[in-house]
């Protein structure tokens, strides 16, 4: 690597700060379909005129926006990408300029090896957590139907979503096999939100709700498959150990678990994602981590589980699934 491309990899945050400022101000919907001078996007947005030049020109060069005679305008990408008012608004980054605060503190948490946020999910702020469920569902729904495709639901007539949050893997099972049975298993602050969202998506009626912590509760049992997905990485690996008991518990016979997140190899170096990953994960929670296909297995193993196989997704996520063999 060259002294150039470790520059550029450490500066690299002061676009990022630029990108996430003018999604915070809510720049992009304020020029939806409309050409404004400095002082009307200042004026608009409650800033300062002399800062919001230099703002402005800098969105320019990011290939952000237009600027034609003193005006300001979106271009397609920001349109489609940005604006509020795009069915293809990134919402997910309101949650990314949450991350940037914990992130700024990586230093100590390296150093302390405590998290720079230490509340945990049920005890976070309405703000934080509507965020957070809605970034991961803009996520999901643009992901899930090839993460899902290959999935063989023969057999199968009952799924839970275990931390299924706003719904969308039951959204898009459903899509698959209109008569599943549908249940998200999640925290009692976030179950409000999925149930808007899913209202919202048209699946009223279709998905069911059970209340509970997964770290304290039992799950609801009866079911064909047990899906987990970005579930592990938030919690310690005896957690998980225990989460995965409760999953075949939950299972009738025959049926399958699938966990799907970044599955590393046993140096936990590879997918490099999964590496990075890791890391928000330590200056996120208390106990979170990326894990490998073998420690996986071996939670699979203790439970009872067998047939284990493991799938390789274009994302660079990894599923990892097995069966509840009932001799």
């Amino acid at each position: 690597m060259k002294p150039t491309e470790i520059r550029e990899l450490a500066m690299a945050f002061q676009k990022s700060r630029i990108i996430l400022t003018a999604f915070e101000l809510d720049v992009f919907t304020l020029l939806d379909k409309k050409n404004m001078d400095t002082e009307t996007v200042a004026e608009g947005l409650n800033l300062n005129k002399g800062a919001t030049e230099r703002f402005l020109n800098a969105l320019v060069g990011l290939n952000l926006l237009v600027k034609k005679e003193g005006n300001f305008s979106n271009n397609s990408h920001s349109m489609r990408y940005l604006s509020k008012n795009s069915p293809d608004y990134l919402a997910g980054l309101g949650h990314t300029n949450h991350l940037w605060d914990t992130w700024s503190g990586l230093t100590d948490v390296v150093k302390t090896g405590k998290a720079a946020h230490d509340t945990k999910v049920n005890e976070r702020e309405n703000e934080w957590l509507v965020a957070f469920i809605h970034a991961m569902h803009d996520r999901g729904m643009k992901q899930a139907p090839a993460q899902l495709a290959h999935i063989d639901l023969k057999g199968v007539n009952s799924v839970l979503d275990v931390g299924g949050g706003s719904g969308c893997f039951c959204m898009k099972f459903l899509n698959r096999k209109p008569n599943l049975k549908t249940v998200v298993f999640d925290l009692p602050n976030v179950l409000p939100i999925s149930k808007k969202i899913v209202e919202e998506e048209g699946f009223s009626g279709r998905i069911d709700f059970y209340e509970g912590d997964f770290t304290t509760d039992e799950l609801p049992k009866g079911f064909d498959l047990v899906f987990l997905s970005a579930i592990i990485h938030s919690n310690s690996f005896e957690t998980n150990r225990e989460l995965v008991k409760k999953c075949f518990n939950a299972l009738n016979p025959d049926g399958k678990i699938i966990i799907q997140d970044w599955i590393m190899n046993d140096t936990k170096t590879e997918p490099v994602q999964g590496a990075v990953f890791s890391i928000n994960m330590l200056v996120e929670t208390e106990e979170g981590d990326c894990y490998s296909e073998s420690e996986i297995n071996s939670w699979f193993r203790d439970a009872g589980f067998t047939d284990s196989k493991k799938v390789e997704l274009e994302t660079g996520l990894g599923q990892v699934m097995a069966i509840k063999r009932i001799v």
